[in-house]
């Protein structure tokens, strides 16, 4: 009897259901990310710390949200590139942050807002040229 010869197929796929690993065992069952909460629409980036780091104990998809993060990236597009839920997502990005390995910018409150009369009066402004 011949072995199946070693090719594209990844033992962790499954063609028919998806990935085989379901995502509570990607974030160890947690639900919440260890540190603070992250706005679907935050900025995630590598910081100077995981340039030089080897990155030992990682889970692969740590790493390769340390690699995404090199270049500035919202975290919607990080999960959407991964393809792995918005909160899973959250998890491993808070276990990142806690190592420091990234840094999270999220966007300004409705506080630091322009008022609303002063865009209207923009858009005022804009009809009327």
């Amino acid at each position: 009897m011949r072995a199946e010869a070693p090719g594209a197929r990844h033992e962790w796929l499954d063609a028919a259901a998806g990935p085989v690993v379901r995502p509570y065992t990607l974030t160890g069952g947690r639900v919440r990310p260890p540190v603070g909460g992250f706005d679907l629409v935050a900025f995630v980036r590598a910081t100077t710390v995981a340039d030089g780091a080897g990155l030992p104990g990682l889970q692969p998809e740590h790493r390769r949200l340390v690699e995404l993060a090199r270049r500035p990236a919202v975290l919607a597009d990080l999960a959407a590139d991964l393809n792995l839920a918005v909160g899973v997502v959250r998890v491993l990005l808070g276990d990142l942050l806690a190592r420091g390995l990234v840094a999270v910018h999220q966007p300004p409150t409705a506080a630091h807002l322009p008022d609303d009369n002063i865009l209207k009066a923009v858009v005022n402004g804009l009809r009327a040229l």
